[in-house]
This record gives structure tokens, C-alpha cells and sequence, in this order.
């Protein structure tokens, strides 16, 4: 979204007791009374953010989550950083001449390959590819309308992928692989709807387009008269549009992240991104694959752009922002902050391996 300064998944492991006990850690921390939360997170081991040196402060909106032991991250600078030992050690797999670029997504399909965004007007909105953990990089896309601006991308599998740009000549545009991100070709805009006056996507972290399954995907908007989701069942080719409960009406304002556990269960989150603006109501949910949205009845306190399930469940998410982190255990009904650091995205591995970043280089892994 042009004037924004452009602030702007889930996956099966064998191992369903780590998972049980996971959750049964976090459901008694967030039902212990308030004086006693502390003796409750000792008793019930409660998981937490540890901080990883990643050795650079330049701010992470990208990241990937492969494992507990192997996660991608993308930020300014045409910064890309892997690790594969848990955030020990991190090494630059920055692509060569990226370095005025800005990478607000990265989408990962193993330690070795990966594909990352570049955002911006024009030219500065490119796609890479790279298949060797980054010692080598493909530029597989090069935006040449000057009207388009990218902010996300996804993948439904290895070979199938969308991106999103904000409207031009007035509807969304999608662009869409069926190589793995090798290469692009932009869809026809018959099937998508009008925009909104002012109407655009979020670069914030990586999460205003993502997908469930092989076909479903869904893309949120914001800086309109109302903050919307918009869904394709069909990769792409047709959406319909949703009003959200999530405040709108600037182009500050809107849904900045979504995450979908099935093509049903969803979870949006965002509000007014300025610091000094309250979010009354960042977060929603919908149970219908977002034909419907409902409001969080104790949602957030501020501002949230990032937003991940917790691998295996059907009630626990985990929501990022600038001012900390919080939690639901009830489908995104109600949420509790669970920490203060200041985070942009966030995302979990199969594994339960879940990773967030953030500005100053911040990339924490959660520990339990």
C-alpha cells in the first residue's frame, strides 16, 4: 500500500503428546488468576520468546518456518538470513545487488528452497527463487507496470503460488506460478471484484494473501471505507468480498494478517498502525472460510500484524505486533497478551517449531 511506509499458513508431526502438552501449558496460564500467573507459568513450563542473535538490525516483515531447527527470514536492505541449527548461527543468503530492495515475504519450502518478495512501486516489486539455500538466486519476476504494487505471497503446495499487488485500474491483481516460482503470468481480473476508494493490501508481515489447502486462499485490504477479506476457491481465477469488524476508514487502518488452520476456521487481525492511534478491535474470526466475520470479544489491546495457528490445533493462535504478543485458546475469541517485545510476523512449522522477527534484527524462537 502506496504512503504506508508499507507496514503491513498451518502444517503434521507424529509426536501429538509434545502438542497436548504444549496446549495444556498454555490453557493454565491463561486461566490462572493474575497474582498467581507466575507461580502458573513455573508450574506449567509456559512457553516463551527466545531472542536468537541474528547478527544485523535491519527489520525482518519476512519470515518462513521450516522446523524448530530451520527458519528463512527477509527484511530491508535485500537482507535474506537462514538458519538451520535452531537460530545458533544465521548466514547472509542475501541475493548479490539486492541491497536497495525491501523483502516483506518469503515463502519456504525446505532448507534449500525458498521464494522471497520485494516490495514497492514499479521495478521494485521483483520475485527470487533459489533452490541451494541461497548460495544462488533467481530473479524470476520484475514488475514493469508502474501501477502495480506487490505486498504478498503464498503458496498452496512446491509448485503452485499467488502474489497480490494493490489495485490497478481499480481491482486487486494477482500473479500465479505453477513451477514452483520460476516463473509468473498475471491472472485475468474478471472474476475480482472493485476495490474500494483507497483501497489496498498491507506489507507488514508477509500475511495479507495466504491459503488453506490446494485451492483456497484469501487476501485482506485495509485504507478503505471498510476493511475486507476477499476469498478465491479457485486459486486465484474468481473472489467474493467480506466486510470485517476490524476498524477501516484510513489508510492506516484495515486487516493487516490472516491465518486459516482449514478452509474454514479463519483468524484476521490489524487496526491503525500509527503508534499513537488505539485498535479498539484488531482481531476477528470467522468459522465459514470468511463469508462471515465476527469480532473478537476481547481481542488484542493494540495493533497486530502478524497472526499464526499453532500447528494441530483447532483453538490456539498466536497474534504479533509492535507492542508484544497474544494469545487465544478459544478460536480467536479472546486473546491475552503473552509478551511485550515488538514483532512484525510470526509462523510454526509442524513440528510446533514457532519462529517471529521483527525490527532491530529481532528473531525469537518459542521455547516450551
Amino acid at each position: 500500500m502506496r504512503g504506508l511506509g508499507k507496514t503491513r499458513r498451518t502444517r503434521r508431526t507424529s509426536r501429538m503428546v509434545t502438542v497436548g502438552l504444549c496446549a495444556g501449558a498454555l490453557a493454565a496460564v491463561l486461566t490462572a488468576p493474575a497474582q498467581a500467573q507466575g507461580a502458573a507459568e513455573v508450574a506449567a513450563g509456559a512457553p516463551h520468546w527466545e531472542l536468537k542473535d541474528s547478527g544485523t538490525d535491519v527489520r525482518f516483515r519476512g519470515l518462513s518456518a521450516v522446523s524448530r531447527n530451520t527458519a528463512w527470514v527477509a527484511g530491508s536492505g535485500g537482507t535474506v538470513l537462514r538458519t538451520g541449527d535452531g537460530g545458533a548461527s544465521w548466514r547472509n543468503v542475501s541475493p548479490p545487488g539486492a541491497q536497495d530492495l525491501q523483502f516483506r515475504d518469503i515463502e519456504a519450502f525446505d532448507a534449500r528452497r525458498a521464494v522471497v518478495l520485494a516490495i514497492g512501486e514499479g521495478d521494485a516489486s521483483r520475485v527470487f527463487r533459489t533452490e541451494d539455500g541461497g548460495a544462488t538466486w533467481t530473479e524470476s519476476f520484475r514488475n514493469t507496470d508502474a501501477k502495480a504494487f506487490y505486498d504478498c505471497i503464498t503458496f498452496f503446495d512446491s509448485r503452485h503460488g499467488l502474489a497480490m499487488s494493490d489495485p490497478v485500474d481499480g481491482k486487486f491483481r494477482i500473479l500465479s506460478t505453477s513451477d514452483g516460482g520460476r516463473s509468473w503470468k498475471v491472472l485475468p481480473d474478471e472474476g475480482m471484484p472493485a476495490a474500494q476508494d483507497g483501497e489496498a493490501g498491507f506489507a507488514a508481515g508477509g500475511q495479507c494473501l495466504v491459503s488453506s489447502g490446494s485451492r483456497d486462499v484469501w487476501l485482506a485490504t485495509g485504507g478503505g471505507a471498510r476493511a475486507r477479506v476477499l476469498h478465491s476457491a479457485d486459486r486465484g481465477l474468481t473472489w467474493t468480498a467480506a466486510d470485517t469488524p476490524i476498524p477501516a476508514g484510513t489508510s492506516a487502518r484495515g486487516v493487516f494478517a490472516l491465518a486459516f488452520r482449514d478452509r474454514t476456521h479463519g483468524l484476521a487481525v490489524g487496526g491503525d498502525y500509527n503508534p499513537d492511534q488505539a485498535s479498539p478491535q484488531a482481531a476477528a474470526y470467522t468459522p465459514d472460510g470468511g463469508r462471515t466475520w465476527k469480532p473478537a470479544a476481547q481481542p488484542p489491546p493494540a495493533y497486530r500484524s502478524g497472526v499464526t495457528w499453532f500447528p494441530h490445533s483447532r483453538t490456539s493462535a498466536l497474534a504479533v505486533g509492535p507492542t508484544g504478543t497474544d494469545l487465544t485458546t478459544d478460536g480467536g475469541r479472546t486473546w491475552r497478551t503473552l509478551d511485550t517485545g515488538s514483532y512484525d510476523t510470526v509462523d510454526c512449522a509442524p513440528d510446533l517449531g514457532c519462529w517471529a522477527s521483527g525490527e532491530k534484527g529481532r528473531v525469537a524462537r518459542l521455547q516450551r
